[in-house]
This record gives C-alpha cells, sequence and structure tokens, in this order.
C-alpha cells in the first residue's frame, strides 16, 4: 500500500532577507463557486474563458483538485492555515475564524513578505497578518458594495468584480518594491444570486445553454440524503431572488427574499436600476404569460440561472486579464507564481441542483491552475490527487519560509516544477462536510476519493454509505456500495478511510449523534393547532403540528443550523391558534425559541397572549417585551402568571423588525425559529 504523503519539506532556497530576484511574488486569486464546468481550458460545453485559459496555457492544469469541506467559510480557513476543518476551529458558515493561529500572510511577513487580502473574506472576524486588507462585508454586495478596512466602512459605486481588481492593482502600484509581495485576491462572483454585469446582462440572450444530462435526475440507487436536500432549481430556486421574477410568481409562491431584493434594487443608482430592470423584462413577461408549470418551468428556471451564471463569470475572467496585463506591463510576470482557483466547485443544474456542500465531483472538484515562467513547464497537465490543504504548504514552500509542524497539506512544488507526480505521492483525498441541520439540508458526511472509486458515509440523522465507480460511473448514478461484485473494494476503501481519519486526527465519533429533542408533556398537545395569517417567509414547516408535538430541541455548537422541527418566521410575526375543544383553565403560556445571531436568527421582539370563547373575539391576557442583547442559544418565554378560562389560546411572537446595529444582519428584519408552544 502506498503510504499517504511525507510531510512537506521546504525546498533550499534564499532566506527572508535575500534579494527579491531570487524570492517569486505570490498572487492566489479565489473566485466563488466558479465550477470547472465553467472554465474553457477544463473543456467547457457552456462559455469561453480566454483570460483564465492563459494561465493553462502558460502553466499547469491541475485536473485531480479537490476542497476538503464544500463551502465558503471552511474553505477559506484552510487556504489560510494550512489544516483541516477539525484543526482549524471552521466547521461551518456560522463560525469565526480564530484569526490568532498561524496563517501563510503571517508567516510570509515574518520572512520579509509584503501581504494584502482584498475582496471576499467571510471569516467573522477581522483578517490578521496582511500589511493591508479591504474586504466584503459578509457575502458582500454585487453592485455599489461596502468595504472594511482597518480605518472602517466605505461604500464604493461600481461592480464588485471590477472594484476588487481596482483596488488590487492599485495596491500593487504603491507596494514596496524592494520586497517581494503575497496578495490574496478574492471575487464574490460568481456566488449566489448571480447579478451580471451591466455590460454583460444581455450576454447569451440568443443562446440556449445545453442542458446537463442529469436535470431531471430521480437519485434512484442514492441514499435518502440526495433525495432530502433542499437545493432544486426546480423546488428551492427564488423567482425573485435568485431569477429576478420581480413581479407576480407564476408559481403562486411568494418570495422567501422579498426584502433583499427590494434592498437591492433600492441600492442601486438610476442607471443601474434601470439597466437590470429593462435586460429581464421582456422575458418575465413573457414567462408571466405563458404560465410555465413542470418541466418547462424547471427548464425556464435553469436557463435563467445559468447564463446570469456565465455572464459573471465573464467579468471574473475580464479581470484575471487585467492582472495579467498588469504583470506583463510592471515587468513582474516572469517572478510571480500566481494561482486561479474557486473555493469549491458547483452544480450547474447537474442532479437538478444548485449550490454545493455534497461530495459528487461536480461540487468536490475545483479548478486549479498554476503559472510560474520558467519553473512551470507551459501548457502541463497534473492529474495527481491535490486539495486545497496544499496550498499553504506551497506559499511557504516557494518563499523559503519556515512551515508550522502541525500542516497537514503537502508543497506543490515538486509537481510544478518536474512536471510529473512524486513517488509516494498521495492516494486518496479525505472530505468531511458538517453543516446539518442548515440551510440547503444536506447532511453531514465524510468520505475518501481515489482517482477511481469514492465512499461517501452520510450520518447524524442517518446512516447511509454510498459508493461510486468512477470510471464507469463518472456522474455517480450508481450506488455500488451494496453490489457483491464490489465487497472487496468496500472493504479496502472503508479501511483505507479510517487511515485518513487516524492520519488527519479526525475522530467521526464526536460528530455522529444528534442532540436528540427533549420531550415536554403540557396542556397544548391537547389541542388542534392552527397557523393564523401565514407570514410571508416561513422556512421549512407548512403545518403548524411542529408546535404541538411535545418535542422541542437544544441548542449546541455542533447543531447550529436550521432543525427539522423548527419553523421559521419572518417579515410577519407568528400567530398561532389553540383549540382545547372545550373551556380549559391555564396560568402559564410560553414559546420555545432559538437564536443564531451568524444567520440572523433572533429570538422574538415581542410575545403576546390571547384569549376567547367563541375563536373569533380574542382578549389580550398579557404580554412581554425581549431585549435582543441575549445570547445564541435554545430558550423558553413564558408569562406566569396568568389566570384564565378559556377554549382558544392564541400566541403571537413578532420578530426584530430591525436586528440592531452592531449585530449580525444589523439593519435587516430578523429571522425568529420556534419549535414548541406550552400552555400549563
Amino acid at each position: 500500500m502506498q503510504h499517504i504523503f511525507p510531510l512537506c519539506l521546504l525546498c533550499l532556497l534564499p532566506a527572508a532577507g535575500t534579494a527579491q530576484s531570487t524570492r517569486p511574488n505570490i498572487i492566489f486569486i479565489m473566485s466563488d463557486d466558479h465550477a470547472v464546468q465553467a472554465l474553457s481550458c477544463y473543456g467547457s460545453r457552456l462559455n469561453q474563458t480566454p483570460q483564465i485559459d492563459r494561465l493553462a496555457r502558460e502553466g499547469m492544469r491541475f485536473d485531480q483538485a479537490f476542497c476538503t469541506n464544500s463551502i465558503c467559510s471552511p474553505v477559506r480557513a484552510v487556504n489560510l492555515t494550512g489544516k483541516f476543518s477539525h484543526r482549524n476551529g471552521v466547521l461551518d458558515n456560522l463560525y469565526p475564524f480564530d484569526g490568532s493561529q498561524p496563517t501563510a500572510p503571517k508567516i510570509l511577513r515574518q520572512s520579509g513578505y509584503q501581504t494584502a487580502m482584498i475582496g471576499k473574506w467571510h471569516l467573522k472576524s477581522e483578517p490578521t497578518g496582511f500589511d493591508f486588507w479591504k474586504i466584503l462585508p459578509g457575502q458582500g454586495a454585487y453592485y455599489n458594495p461596502d468595504f472594511l478596512t482597518a480605518a472602517g466602512r466605505e461604500k464604493v459605486e461600481g461592480y464588485a468584480t471590477t472594484l476588487i481588481t481596482d483596488f488590487a492593482l492599485q495596491w500593487l502600484d504603491r507596494r514596496d518594491t524592494s520586497r517581494p509581495f503575497f496578495l490574496m485576491l478574492h471575487h464574490k462572483a460568481p456566488h449566489r444570486n448571480w447579478m451580471p454585469e451591466e455590460k454583460y446582462l444581455h450576454l447569451f440572450d440568443e443562446v440556449t445553454i445545453p442542458e446537463p444530462a442529469t436535470l431531471f435526475d430521480d437519485y434512484s440507487s442514492r441514499s435518502a440524503a440526495a433525495r432530502q436536500q433542499e437545493m432544486r432549481i426546480a423546488d428551492h430556486m427564488d423567482l425573485a431572488y435568485d431569477l429576478k421574477v420581480w413581479e407576480a410568481p407564476p408559481d403562486g409562491r411568494e418570495s422567501w427574499f422579498r426584502s433583499e431584493t427590494e434592498a437591492f434594487l433600492n441600492s442601486l443608482t438610476p442607471a443601474q436600476r434601470a439597466a437590470i430592470l429593462a435586460a429581464y423584462a421582456g422575458e418575465n413577461a413573457r414567462l408571466l404569460r405563458d404560465s410555465l408549470r413542470g418541466e418547462a418551468l424547471v427548464r425556464w428556471k435553469y436557463q435563467r440561472y445559468i447564463k446570469d451564471y456565465l455572464r459573471c463569470i465573464q467579468s471574473v475572467d475580464d479581470q484575471v486579464g487585467r492582472v495579467l496585463d498588469y504583470l506583463e506591463a510592471h515587468g513582474l510576470a516572469q517572478n510571480t507564481l500566481i494561482f486561479y482557483t474557486s473555493d469549491q466547485g458547483f452544480y450547474l443544474g447537474e442532479h437538478g441542483w444548485y449550490d454545493k456542500r455534497f461530495m459528487y465531483e461536480e461540487s468536490y472538484r475545483q479548478p486549479l491552475l498554476l503559472r510560474w515562467p520558467g519553473v512551470i513547464p507551459p501548457g502541463s497537465v497534473s492529474d495527481a490527487l491535490v486539495m486545497n490543504v496544499d496550498f499553504v504548504p506551497t506559499f511557504l514552500d516557494v518563499a523559503g519560509a519556515p512551515a508550522p509542524g502541525d500542516l497537514q497539506g503537502v508543497s506543490l512544488k515538486p509537481l510544478i516544477s518536474s512536471g510529473q507526480t512524486p513517488a509516494g505521492w498521495r492516494d486518496a483525498t479525505y472530505y468531511h462536510y458538517y453543516e446539518y441541520p442548515a440551510v440547503h439540508a444536506v447532511k453531514r458526511h465524510y468520505g475518501l476519493r481515489t482517482k477511481r472509486y469514492k465512499l461517501l458515509h452520510f450520518y447524524f440523522d442517518i446512516d447511509a454509505w454510498e459508493l461510486y465507480d468512477l470510471e464507469k460511473d463518472p456522474q455517480e448514478l450508481r450506488n455500488v456500495y451494496d453490489d457483491p461484485a464490489y465487497f472487496n473494494i468496500r472493504f479496502s476503501l472503508t479501511r483505507r478511510l479510517r487511515q485518513l481519519q487516524e492520519y488527519y486526527g479526525e475522530r467521526p465519533e464526536d460528530y455522529l449523534l444528534p442532540l436528540l429533542p427533549d420531550t415536554i408533556d403540557h396542556l397544548a398537545r391537547t389541542a388542534s393547532c392552527v397557523l393564523q395569517d401565514q407570514p410571508g417567509q416561513l422556512h421549512s414547516r407548512d403545518t403548524a403540528h411542529f408546535l404541538t408535538d411535545g418535542l422541542y430541541r437544544a441548542f449546541s455548537p455542533y447543531n447550529a443550523g436550521l432543525q427539522e422541527g423548527y419553523g421559521g418566521f419572518r417579515e410577519h410575526p407568528l400567530r398561532v391558534v389553540l383549540d382545547f375543544g372545550r373551556p380549559v383553565d391555564f396560568q402559564e403560556v410560553g414559546l420555545h425559541c432559538r437564536q443564531v445571531t451568524p444567520s440572523w436568527v433572533y429570538y422574538p421582539a415581542w410575545l403576546q397572549v390571547f384569549s376567547a370563547d367563541d375563536g373569533q373575539d380574542f382578549q389580550l391576557e398579557a404580554e412581554m417585551e425581549i431585549p435582543a442583547e441575549a445570547p445564541d442559544g435554545s430558550r423558553w418565554f413564558t408569562i406566569p402568571g396568568i389566570t384564565g378560562r378559556a377554549r382558544f389560546i392564541k400566541i403571537v411572537a413578532t420578530p426584530l423588525e430591525n436586528i440592531p446595529e452592531g449585530m449580525p444582519g444589523a439593519g435587516n428584519r430578523g429571522w425568529l425559529f420556534a419549535d414548541e408552544v406550552f400552555v400549563r
């Protein structure tokens, strides 16, 4: 059996005080959600990316590069630390990055490099280790975005992809030319909601983009995890927010993101707003006129989605070209190692999906292109198994900087300098996705991939294994885990998976079991329950039964997302009416809620209790204002001391209308998540 790979060995490069000419500059360009399928240097059927292709033509293309955890924040933490999520502390998008730990920019700066971070950061803490940083807050905006710097916040008119490049080139103009530099240039595009630059609003208007063969996948041989996700183009794409159908929805479903959509349109200049509305108006009118349904509507959604996605990529391609041209014009190209990658892959309709998260190829695989003239042979291609955990060892190796002993990746320098895969290179990659329960409902899973096989284990509220023969089934449509012909393969891969987990210091048993809901007995369990005045935005639960099932869920750091059994409300209060069928005496009424502020989930701002004998003429019994400063967690809100008798009880919980300044989501409406009402 091959060993996994050796620890990163530093090449014998000059020390920190050596002249810049012998120490390469490093530019790390990363887009967000740029799938391999949308790069012409990888054979795209969808679009052309001539500027990014220059890197492949003049450097090396990696055909088997993979992320360790296919979601934004964890990837970014790995790219800074060279350690897997369970070691750097960022398991999912809810956790802030601990900037006090060793990172590549810190080590490079200590070794004499100038360091800068410009663009999307998305790590819920201020950047550390950089001489200069200018970042988007959170996901950032496509148009007229805010930027954060050490000096504060500023709004800049323009398009984010262009502005990020502008700021990067301005920094390069002002740098100390006697020292090498390390620049992290992170684009927001093409992240959801795929808002194209004005000049590309009509690109592909007269084109029908080819559909993926699996657009209408039925997941027939796979586990429940593939069926129970919430990222289908057919069912989960928002017509207003994602697809820019700002008029009445053709399928009768109100937008979950109405307030975000209105805020976006209101943030535009008059010229921007006019151009954007005009670009979509004609096609939207035809959609509403034709009243598409079923597969026809899915096909329409796919075309709208994929065209906007590709339009965003066209701007990224332009800006990569600007960086390459700048390096040429300033004599920097020869001594600069430049990376192009994405934080992970993305589904472009494959399996009927958008988004990422799963370990299936489309979101697990990431583009990776490196150019270093004089070192990397032009037009070279590597099929070595590489991961984003290898980036930090590579940065440090080529810079001759000291590498911490706890790095978990390996330098790519032996690969790129020889064009060959060294003996003893890894024979498998390792993956672990933790963010469930959460948006898109992709279940927790871990697994490994060799050059031919992939083994996955879905866990937490499921116990399901999947095995794919990628040589015979590259689209991963046939799970052969229970096929007797693959039993020996399954055994050897399972053993290899355990070896990798031991090697990387991962203990899957730490994450295996969910926090089981606690049971409580109370009077409301005997009542019929109706949600009154269906809220404008309701997440996950469309009936009221979850509020009287006697099960309430506790908060846990490994269970911080949206959990089965909770209902989410926004824009309008939660109004629930209990009918006991007869008059009952009551003394205490309450509601169980959770607060996860990074997701804008807050406790209610106001709680009221009403009673009635006829179900119509409700009288206020008691009310309570709830401060917004409480810490994250799960909590009962009860109004004691009520003495009443009635057949009907109504509980009204009002979400935060405006999240206070200084709190996540400030200025926006908050979500309210509740899972149990209580009457005693």
